[in-house]
């Protein structure tokens, strides 16, 4: 595969990463932005605030599905390890940055699991199950979210290192370690909620 195509296809993950579901239903369902409802950002969570459980489901399961989508494509196309987790690291900047919404996107907690599932499913599992733990303990979803992406890269090179999982190689071991930084990065008015002890629990409302 040519420079040119690998870069073809980094830059339509990105596109991909950029379809803004979250705010498409919710303007669809309900003729609202759902960056002016409840706490702004352009995710599942405050898509079920605009308009209900089954359209909060369904932008999970899309923006989810985006960052499957992404690295699978770039496989089934031959890409690289390069260019897959560079494709995987771009659907996920996409969502964050969107270019149809002015590059004001979601937090990227959904397309972040979908693309990096697909990169290494058996260290995602181990997130998940440390983001339950964490939401059970402290009743806080940016907790779980923010500990979990953290804990990804370092649960993948654990799992090398024990020899229970296969060395992904450099392109989605620098994806393992990017993807949760713009995650952790689009949580820093969490992170300082969280510092200051006002960060909403489950429950009660969102900002």
């Amino acid at each position: 595969m040519s420079a040119w195509a690998g870069l073809a296809i980094v830059a339509l993950a990105y596109a991909l990463g950029s379809v803004p579901f979250s705010y498409l239903i919710v303007k669809l369902a309900k003729g609202r932005d759902v960056r002016t409802v409840g706490s702004g950002n352009a995710g599942a969570t405050n898509v079920m605030r605009a308009a209900g459980k089954a359209a909060g489901a369904a932008a999970l399961l899309l923006d989810c599905g985006k960052g499957v989508a992404a690295v699978t494509a770039a496989r089934a196309l031959g890409a690289s390890g390069l260019v897959v987790g560079g494709a995987a690291a771009a659907v996920v900047a996409g969502h964050i940055y969107p270019v149809f919404l002015g590059f004001r996107g979601g937090k990227g907690v959904a397309t972040a699991s979908g693309a990096l599932g697909a990169l290494e499913p058996a260290a995602l599992a181990a997130s998940l199950a440390l983001f339950v733990l964490v939401v059970a303990w402290k009743r806080t979803i940016s907790l779980g979210s923010i500990a979990a992406a953290a804990a990804f890269p370092l649960l993948l090179l654990a799992g090398v290192w024990l020899g229970w999982l296969r060395p992904p190689g450099a392109g989605p071991i620098a994806a393992a370690f990017l993807i949760p930084a713009l995650v952790v990065a689009r949580h820093s008015a969490n992170l300082d909620r969280l510092r200051r002890g006002v960060e909403p629990r489950l429950g009660e409302r969102g900002r």
